[in-house]
């Protein structure tokens, strides 16, 4: 009898739901969008009842298409938008405000403040992150502050914290848990991912109570059974990992060195470290990959701000193209030897640079360049972005073995050779590209006794294409040079 799992992928800008069987496919998937909040500079905000209900909306649906009954699920895996922030009452299961995202900038002085007064290399030390308006911290001192009578009801146990997994555990299980797994738990700047338990000073130093917190369990475990009410039977909840971990399980990459990186609006990139928390000297963040049977696999993080962004800005800000696939067609005529370089530093750049006041730049312009050069530059500058996190991951000593890609740019045959032979890595494909959803339902199957080992998931992992480097030694290193050299004038201007 086939088993099949339901995953919860729980993103920024759209819920989604999709019902796989035993072997990793997909039988069927939803996805609805939900409304962005801003209501001031650099604030972003989502109704996190909206999220609950189109989570559930998706859910039955995706269980419809399947043609399946919730009674034939083994299990839930939830995975979701990290650092994003949600303060609700445990009586009424209300919100006392919009969630906080996690793009959200509306910390940035008190950030600032406490860098300035010497905590960073606590926050570093134990959390593996860097102090900044991202992680949860902040976000809860601020709900807490500036809500009415908030922070008393929190030291008085009546209000829960969650991301937005615990969010939708407490809603799917009728308020009977409250828990988070050790990814989403080591997003938050209070959480010390060595002893893997909430960190009394961190929660000193950000004023954030103990009682609104979460438990922290694996990233398989029993969560709890969803209330019957909503998909008509009680399932398990089994498995929870953040987006970008729930990624790197769904890409296999359980040894030591194995890399995937995501290739979507930004990208991010994410190496197994094994049981070693490598402390980075060059600003990438130190996470949990997950944590089974209590013991945490740990990954080194670096993010790009503008990955597909660029083509975005190219297709629709510049109107150089009117679709992105026409994207290969240029780059196949000018060639990998192009001398533009496009440093899409549109907000700023992200690791290892950490430059907010960097801008975007094209170099190298002269009475020859035309629409086919600054395509193939946007094309070229994602995987030079994804070289300089590589860089910085192999000085903080874990080189890269091998590079599993997901994320929508990947179709790029054309994109995927040049960053092969950039990074001097094989360049790896999957078959199946729905890898965060994918992650969740893999711990969820662990849990559930779908899958007996990581052993067995590994083998379900197919390649769809390989992408091996052939690029001379001598060009990948003077392309290289002439980025480095536009994005220092970038950063010195």
């Amino acid at each position: 009898m086939t088993r099949y799992l339901l995953a919860i992928d729980q993103g920024t800008t759209s819920s989604r739901a999709i019902v796989f069987d035993q072997s990793g496919t997909s039988v069927a998937t939803d996805q609805r969008e939900f409304h962005q909040h801003f209501p001031s500079d650099g604030w972003v905000e989502h109704d996190a009842t909206e999220i609950w209900e189109s989570t559930l909306a998706v859910c039955r649906s995706a269980l419809d298409k399947a043609a399946i009954k919730a009674s034939e699920l083994a299990g839930i895996g939830i995975t979701n938008q990290r650092e994003t922030t949600v303060i609700w009452e445990r009586a009424s299961g209300k919100p006392i405000h919009r969630a906080i995202v996690w793009q959200d900038r509306r910390t940035a002085s008190l950030c600032t403040k406490l860098k300035t007064d010497g905590y960073e290399d606590i926050v570093v030390e134990r959390t593996g992150l860097l102090i900044d308006p991202y992680f949860s911290a902040t976000k809860i001192a601020w709900i807490l502050d500036n809500v009415e009578g908030a922070r008393a009801r929190a030291e008085a146990g009546e209000l829960a914290f969650g991301t937005v997994d615990s969010w939708l555990l407490w809603n799917l299980t009728g308020g009977r848990s409250h828990y988070t797994d050790a990814t989403n738990a080591s997003r938050t700047a209070l959480f010390n991912i060595h002893e893997q338990e909430w960190d009394n000073e961190l929660l000193s130093l950000f004023r954030v109570p103990e009682s609104l917190l979460p438990g922290v369990l694996d990233s398989a475990a029993d969560y709890g059974e969803t209330d019957a009410e909503w998909l008509g039977a009680p399932v398990m909840v089994a498995g929870i990992a953040g987006d970008q971990q729930a990624a790197l399980i769904g890409q296999a990459c359980f040894k030591p060195g194995m890399a995937k990186s995501t290739y979507g609006t930004g990208c991010f990139l994410m190496v197994n470290t094994g049981d070693i928390a490598l402390r980075s000297e060059n600003r990438l963040l130190t996470t949990v990959a997950y944590r089974l049977n209590g013991k945490p696999c740990y990954a080194v993080e670096g993010s790009i701000f503008v990955a597909g962004a660029a083509m975005q800005w190219l297709r629709d800000g510049l109107k150089l193209i009117a679709h992105a696939n026409e994207s290969s067609a240029y780059a196949e005529t000018v060639g990998v030897d192009n001398q533009v370089y496009l440093v899409p530093a549109f907000t700023g750049l992200g690791a290892p640079h950490w430059d907010p006041h960097a801008r975007g730049a094209i170099m190298g312009l002269t009475r020859d360049t035309g629409i086919g050069e600054i395509v193939t530059a946007g094309l070229q500058s994602v995987c030079y972005q994804t070289k300089d996190l590589a860089r910085a991951i192999q000085n903080d000593g874990a080189a890269l073995a091998s590079l599993r890609v997901d994320g929508g740019m990947v179709v790029n045959d054309w994109l995927m050779q040049f960053l092969a032979d950039i990074l001097n890595v094989t360049v790896d494909r999957p078959r199946i590209t729905e890898t965060t959803a994918l992650g969740a339902a893999y711990l969820a199957g662990l849990q559930t006794g779908v899958y007996s080992s990581l052993e067995q998931i590994s083998e379900l992992w197919e390649c769809e294409r390989q992408f091996h480097a052939g690029m001379r030694p001598a060009l990948r290193e003077s392309l290289y040079a002439g980025w480095l050299d536009a994005v220092e004038r970038v950063c010195n201007n």
